[in-house]
């Protein structure tokens, strides 16, 4: 007699932050991503198996110009819960950027979801208790198989994270909380199917097991799967990788980031005298074509609010005198550049620091154009940071400026690049900083951590044992990016405006802007 059979297959999506429509807001051009092009997919999918399971694995509310208009704009149901109560979600897991609007912009976006938000890991402190509501759930694939869905998030979310925004919770170390959840369910539930949704990333590689990071606990994927027996399914996120593959046994997916793919886990069961078995599972990615047609439910539930965007984003600001454009994001990061100047000026006259840290956040950015638009800035400060004043040594400065070197290395040319560890396992170009306020000489024919060979302020050597006030954006200012050295100093300001609303607040106060720049730094080989 032949055995019964049995497919179950899992949709997932990761990272999508606010990114539904297909286009590139800085162009207006139509691009092959985005959660409305997956939803065509997603549809198609439905069709070939109505009982399958959608899964979100976090860092849906935050990210686009749309995210942050409808963050600042909707009222009532967010719109990316809309669409999501609409493809008819199992299951969503909060990402780390979840929490930049504070937790009760999530807890209003958890209630409006005609789904469970699920995380073992995030708990209040008062009860100990998931603030979600559940650790997990258990779905019925056919009324036969019994499938369960476990969440967690990464535990580094107090590095980053505004103090404001998580008080009351606890966050518990993602590997521990899924250990002993999975060792529960096993228990308790015995499933035929454990899936693990885990926003967090891999921290070793997936081929040899070698570290790719600072083992900080911000990524543990790799070790779920090799030191947590029981998960069939591990879903991953956060690093923004494409991943589809299978690890010690364990089917493991990874989906970019605003809406590149679709995450496909199809696991094939058999049926025996002891229950259901698992004979076969494979995992792969679908990704949109340039031809693949937006849904069109989608885009009509969320066209209102994309066309008040569009309009947001168009009004110009100001203009300019001189050259503030980027051309390209190394040639900026490699000597002072105007438009880095800009970016120090906000920070500086907005919290009365005397030296600023700051980034080019995204390679995107253009910088300004003569007309200087909503849209040319949101562009240049993608991330909700607000700036953060900390009182800081010499020898602090001394440090982060030596942390900030590790970003060049020499190339076989013998030309200045950029170090392979910020670009594996994914770019971190935004973890390089550049500072005002001091001359400093970086000097790559010296090993790292003795590059800085010039540190003055105003000509004279910096103080080592004197104390200073910088100002740096809050995620650098938590320790965001190894710097170690700022965890823990005296907070001297924090400041509750985005950087973004700062810099379009500057621009429009000054009308015109005049391209200059700090020749205060330098680097050499």
């Amino acid at each position: 007699m032949e055995r019964e059979k049995l497919r179950c297959v899992i949709l997932v999506t990761s990272d999508i932050h606010g990114y539904i429509q297909p286009v590139d807001y800085r162009t207006r051009e139509e691009i092959p991503s985005g959660l409305a092009k997956l939803a065509a997919l997603i549809k198609e999918e439905r069709t070939k198996c109505p009982n399958l399971l959608l899964i979100d694995n976090g860092d849906m509310l935050q990210g686009s110009p749309f995210a942050a208009y409808a963050a600042a704009h909707a009222s009532g149901i967010h719109p990316c819960i809309e669409v999501m109560n609409r493809l008819r979600y199992d299951a969503a897991v909060p990402g780390n950027h979840e929490f930049n609007y504070g937790f009760e912009t999530l807890k209003h976006a958890a209630l409006a979801s005609c789904f469970p938000w699920l995380s073992s890991n995030i708990l209040s402190k008062e009860s100990g208790e998931p603030v979600l509501g559940r650790p997990y759930i258990v779905k019925r694939v056919e009324d036969k198989l019994k499938v369960v869905i476990l969440g967690a998030t990464t535990h580094y979310i107090p590095h980053w994270e505004k103090a404001s925004h998580i008080i009351g919770l606890q966050f518990r170390d993602s590997l521990e909380a899924v250990k002993a959840w999975v060792t529960y369910i096993r228990e308790h539930e015995q499933p035929d199917l454990l899936i693990v949704s885990y926003h967090g990333g891999f921290e070793r590689d997936l081929a040899n097991g070698q570290a790719t990071e600072r083992l900080t606990g911000e990524n543990q994927a790799y070790a779920m799967c090799t030191e947590v027996p029981g998960i069939d399914v591990l879903i991953t996120g956060h690093q923004h990788r494409l991943i589809a593959e299978e690890l010690n046994g364990v089917l493991v997916v990874q989906t970019g980031s605003n809406g590149q793919a679709l995450g496909h886990l199809a696991i094939e069961f058999e049926h025996s005298e002891d229950g259901w078995r698992i004979v076969s599972k494979t995992a792969r990615l679908l990704k949109p074509e340039a031809d693949t047609a937006a849904d069109r439910e989608v885009e009509a539930l969320t066209g209102a609010m994309e066309r008040k965007t569009q309009e947001w984003l168009d009004q110009p600001i100001g203009t300019t005198e001189g050259d503030l454009s980027v051309r390209d994001p190394f040639e900026c990061r490699r000597a002072p550049h105007p438009f880095v100047q800009f970016i120090h000026q906000v920070q500086l006259e907005s919290t009365d620091a005397e030296i600023s840290a700051a980034a080019l956040l995204s390679e995107e950015s253009k910088g300004f154009g003569a007309v200087i638009t909503v849209r040319d800035v949101l562009s240049a400060f993608v991330y909700p940071n607000t700036l953060t004043v900390l009182r800081l040594t010499g020898e602090d400065i001394r440090m982060a400026l030596e942390q900030c070197a590790a970003y060049f290395e020499l190339g076989a040319d013998g030309k200045p690049g950029i170090s392979d560890a910020y670009l594996q396992p994914k770019a971190q170009h935004y973890n390089y900083d550049m500072w005002s306020g001091i001359e400093y000489d970086i000097n790559l024919s010296f090993p790292v951590g003795k590059r800085i060979t010039k540190l003055t302020r105003n000509g004279e050597e910096l103080r080592m044992t004197a104390e200073y006030s910088v100002v740096m954006n809050s995620y650098r200012a938590g320790g965001g990016g190894n710097f170690d050295m700022f965890r823990g100093k005296p907070v001297l300001f924090e400041g509750a405006e985005d950087m973004a609303d700062l810099a379009v607040g500057y621009v429009r106060s000054k009308g015109r802007l005049t391209a200059s720049e700090d020749r205060n730094w330098r680097l050499t080989w």
